[in-house]
């Protein structure tokens, strides 16, 4: 995938402009939809992430260190808040995470490409707040949500797989593989286990 950066400006400025989006939204008249109770349950693949919709808990199971041949994990708690945008075809959730002592804060966006039936699946990491990360691009199919991308780590390129699955309506579970061999093998370096709070 080629590096934009037009789009990536673009992306960047629309982020920034969500918040105040958000509070005038809810500042709205009765006709303005509310963007914390959109419609749910429809069919279609612009629904895939209606289950992720509210609040949970997160449990973080993370490798302390990527393809080194390690096996030492670490476990962390947090919790995220996702909301419905535009109608739907976007959505993000705002995270905390606690570990070793200190918190962290991020943000995940995603939005729907009806031409493709595809979803962009971003990062906003708040210690980087204006670095848009490439976006993790896929579907839905079977109730398992995978999304792809090319990027680098410590400077090589790695492919870099996202899964959503198993998801009830009470619990969720989010992985993140990288693949130094261009998708042969996988390892996985990050869980995150959802259980619904609201």
């Amino acid at each position: 995938m080629t590096d934009n950066p037009d789009r990536r400006r673009i992306m960047q400025l629309s982020l920034v402009a969500i918040p105040a989006l958000m509070v005038l939204g809810k500042a709205g008249s009765a006709l303005a939809e509310d963007p914390a109770k959109p419609a749910i349950g429809g069919a279609g693949p612009q629904h895939d992430f209606d289950f992720f919709l509210g609040s949970w808990s997160v449990r973080h199971r993370r490798l302390k260190k990527r393809l080194a041949d390690n096996h030492d994990w670490e476990e962390f708690d947090g919790s995220t808040h996702c909301q419905s945008l535009l109608g739907g075809i976007v959505n993000l959730n705002e995270s905390v995470s606690h570990r070793a002592g200190k918190s962290y804060r991020g943000m995940g966006l995603r939005a729907f490409d009806a031409k493709t039936s595809t979803w962009a699946d971003w990062y906003l990491n708040a210690n980087d707040p204006t670095s848009l990360g490439v976006p993790g691009l896929g579907r839905f199919a079977n109730g398992i949500g995978t999304f792809l991308s090319d990027e680098t780590f410590e400077g090589r390129p790695v492919k870099v797989r996202g899964i959503f699955t198993p998801i009830t309506a009470s619990s969720a579970q989010w992985e993140q593989a990288f693949s130094p061999d261009g998708g042969k093998t996988w390892e996985t370096n990050w869980v995150m286990r959802y259980t619904r709070t609201a």
